[in-house]
């Protein structure tokens, strides 16, 4: 895999959404925050609606553009809210998904960094937007190239989005990522299997252009499963 082929799409993993993750037993069991409206005035709000605008609603030659400008928005709302988990998780998911757009070995460094906002969004508070950060983060590490270019690893992978689907196993996320990591591994009954849940999804109240995108991609990935059986 090439650093261009880095199509991060995370989490909108979520994504509440990343760009990109789930776990266990170990998990808090308090109520995940996605599962409850968010406040009008939740600092990563701008960032996710200001994402799905740049992912799905702008023309592919201007979209790198769109969302360098997102990236530095979103370091700026880190900046006044270092300790808020779901602002973590966008922030990362937006470098993630400007990765995908910029390719080359810059984009290499951006999901590097987005790594260490996942993991501390997970330290904060790992259910955050309903386990988003273990969504992005499985995503991540199946489509960073490995060791000696990058981080990826295709076993800790499978244990973020066990983890993910854990947390939540309805989420349209969780489900797409975890069937597009099993298409990756020729794992093509099981892609089909976790595709076709993810399109049981419930909509997302306010998420209707990330849901609408995100129904076209599992239409895809979900024909090129069939296609290989």
């Amino acid at each position: 895999m090439t650093p261009k082929t880095l199509a991060l799409t995370l989490a909108g993993v979520l994504f509440v959404t990343p760009l990109w993750a789930q776990n266990n037993a170990a998990l808090a069991t308090s109520t995940p925050t996605e599962s409850r409206a968010p406040s009008a005035d939740a600092p990563y709000l701008a960032l996710q609606q200001q994402w799905e605008q740049a992912k799905y609603n702008t023309p592919e030659a201007e979209r790198e553009k769109a969302l360098e400008a997102l990236s530095n928005k979103a370091k700026a709302v880190m900046a006044e809210h270092p300790k808020d988990a779901s602002t973590l998780i966008w922030s990362a998911i937006v470098l993630s998904s400007y990765a995908g757009e910029k390719g080359g070995l810059g984009a290499l460094s951006l999901v590097k960094e987005a790594k260490v906002l996942l993991e501390q969004a997970i330290e904060v508070d790992p259910n955050a937007l309903n386990g988003s950060a273990y969504t992005s983060l499985g995503s991540l590490y199946y489509q960073v190239p490995g060791w000696p270019v990058g981080f990826g690893d295709s076993d800790t992978a499978r244990e973020m989005l066990d983890k993910a689907l854990a947390t939540a196993p309805d989420s349209i996320d969780a489900n797409y990522f975890y069937g597009d990591f099993l298409l990756s591994e020729e794992d093509y009954a099981g892609a089909i299997e976790k595709f076709e849940k993810a399109l049981q999804a419930a909509p997302r109240p306010g998420r209707e252009l990330a849901d609408s995108g995100r129904r076209q991609e599992i239409e895809m990935a979900l024909a090129k499963a069939r296609a290989e059986l």
